[in-house]
């Protein structure tokens, strides 16, 4: 797919690709150069890391961390989801 910049620097983001990844007016975004590429990314979206032990952990900017007892319910909910 090509797009082309105007005068202003803008780029338009087709509507397709807009609604697939769930960019609303006014969302967001991450720039960043990679090797001589433009790479743009929802910004404010779950990233992952790995934690000194080894395990990944997943980070949310907008929601605070999960408590033991947080994800035991969430465990416990899944566990009643009908099967199909």
């Amino acid at each position: 797919m090509s797009i082309t910049i105007d005068s202003a620097g803008r780029v338009v983001i087709p509507q397709a690709m807009r609604r697939r990844l769930g960019l609303d007016p006014g969302a967001r975004l991450e720039i960043e150069e990679v090797d001589g590429t433009v790479v743009l990314r929802p910004a404010n979206r779950v990233s992952m890391e790995t934690a000194p032990d080894g395990l990944p952990i997943l980070r949310s900017p907008d929601s605070e961390p999960l408590t033991t007892e947080d994800v035991r319910k969430v465990i416990e909910e899944t566990r009643e989801w009908p099967r199909h």
